[in-house]
C-alpha cells in the first residue's frame, strides 16, 4: 500500500487524535484522545470503541500477523470502558465536563494463548501524541452508578486494566461528596501493573472515607493474599474497609479476568444456577446474600458485572 493510499484512508477512517500518551511501562499506558465531534454524553462506567486501520505499524515483540491484500484496508476496532485519573495536575479532582478528550486504560496483548493473532493493542502502542485513530462516536453500557444511594457503602473489584471504569466512578463519587465508605481493590501480577497508584495513595490521604486496596499475584504486596477471591473469603477485604459487608447497604463493581467475577450459568426452565470452578466474587457474596444483576431479566441487585475480557 502506498503512502498516498495511506494518507487516504486515514483522513477517510479516522476522527479522533491522540492528545496524550502515558505508558506505565513498555506493556500498559494511559491514553487521551480527542475526538472530531463534541464528545457524547455519558456516565462514568460506560464504554466506546477505538481503531485502527490494519496498514498502521505494530509494536516490535507481538506474536507475528499475516494479512490478506483484502484485510490491509480494514480498521479494526475494540471497545474499551473510559477510564478516568481522578486528579489534575494541581491534584485537586479533575474537571470532567471542562475535557474535550476521552482518556483509555490499556494493556498490550502481544500474544494469545488460543492462537488468535492480537491486531488491535499492538497498533494501538505503536501510537505517538498527535496520531490519528477512530473513535466511536456512541457511548454506551449498564455498568453505571444508577442504584448506588447517598450514604451506600461502594466496593470496586477489578483486575488489571478492568480498574478503568472504576477510577471514573470513583471520581464520580468524590466528586458529588458521597457520604458511605468507598473501596477500591485491584489485582494485578506485579506492582508496576498498578498504573494508578499514586494517585489513589493522594485519594486515601485527602478522602478519609476511601480505601485502595493494591494486591500483585506474582510479587510481595500490602497484602499476604493476593487473588481477590482470598481476601474476600479470608475477610481481609472487610478488614481494609473497616465494615462488614451488608447487602442491604453495599453495592459491589466487578470489572477484569471472568474467572474472578463467576458468573453463573442459568438454566432458562428452572432458573437453576450453576457456579463455574474455581468459585468467584459472585458465589462468594451470593451465599452472603448478594445478589447479582440478571441483564435478561431486567433484575438489579447489588452485584454489578462489567466482563472486560
Amino acid at each position: 500500500m502506498t503512502s498516498e493510499e495511506i494518507a487516504e484512508l486515514r483522513q477517510r477512517r479516522y476522527n479522533g487524535t491522540v492528545v496524550s500518551l502515558k505508558k506505565a511501562h513498555s506493556d500498559l499506558m494511559v491514553v487521551r484522545v480527542k475526538p472530531d465531534f463534541p464528545r457524547p454524553p455519558h456516565k462514568p462506567g460506560q464504554y466506546c470503541s477505538l481503531g485502527l486501520g490494519n496498514w498502521e505499524p505494530r509494536a516490535e515483540g507481538c506474536q507475528l500477523e499475516t494479512l490478506t491484500p483484502d484485510d490491509v484496508s480494514k480498521v479494526v476496532r475494540r471497545a474499551y470502558s473510559i477510564s478516568c485519573s481522578i486528579e489534575s495536575e494541581s491534584d485537586t479532582l479533575l474537571d470532567v465536563a471542562a475535557a474535550d478528550w476521552l482518556e483509555f486504560y490499556i494493556v498490550l496483548v502481544r500474544e494469545n494463548a488460543d492462537g488468535r493473532i492480537p491486531a488491535l493493542t499492538p497498533r494501538l502502542f505503536a501510537l505517538q501524541e498527535g496520531d490519528r485513530l477512530n473513535v466511536g462516536e456512541k457511548i454506551t453500557g449498564a455498568y453505571t452508578l444508577d442504584p448506588v444511594k447517598p450514604g451506600d457503602t461502594v466496593v470496586f473489584l477489578g483486575t488489571g486494566t478492568g480498574e478503568a471504569p472504576h477510577n471514573y466512578m470513583l471520581w464520580d463519587l468524590l466528586h458529588r461528596g458521597h457520604a458511605g465508605k468507598i473501596l477500591s481493590a485491584t489485582c494485578v501480577r506485579y506492582g508496576r501493573d498498578l498504573g494508578y497508584l499514586e494517585t489513589h495513595r493522594r485519594l486515601m490521604a485527602r478522602f478519609p472515607n476511601y480505601k485502595y486496596l493494591p494486591l500483585t499475584t506474582r510479587e510481595a504486596t500490602v497484602t499476604k493474599k493476593v487473588y481477590i477471591q482470598d481476601v474476600l473469603s479470608g475477610g481481609e477485604l472487610e478488614d481494609q474497609l473497616g465494615e462488614t459487608l451488608d447487602p442491604a447497604k453495599t453495592h459491589v463493581y466487578l470489572c477484569g479476568n471472568p474467572k474472578m467475577i463467576g458468573v453463573p450459568l442459568r438454566d432458562k426452565a428452572t432458573g437453576t444456577k450453576t457456579y463455574p470452578e474455581p468459585p468467584g466474587v459472585i458465589e462468594i457474596l451470593e451465599k452472603r446474600g448478594f445478589q447479582a444483576d440478571v441483564s435478561a431479566v431486567k433484575f438489579k441487585g447489588n452485584i454489578h458485572f462489567e466482563e472486560y475480557w
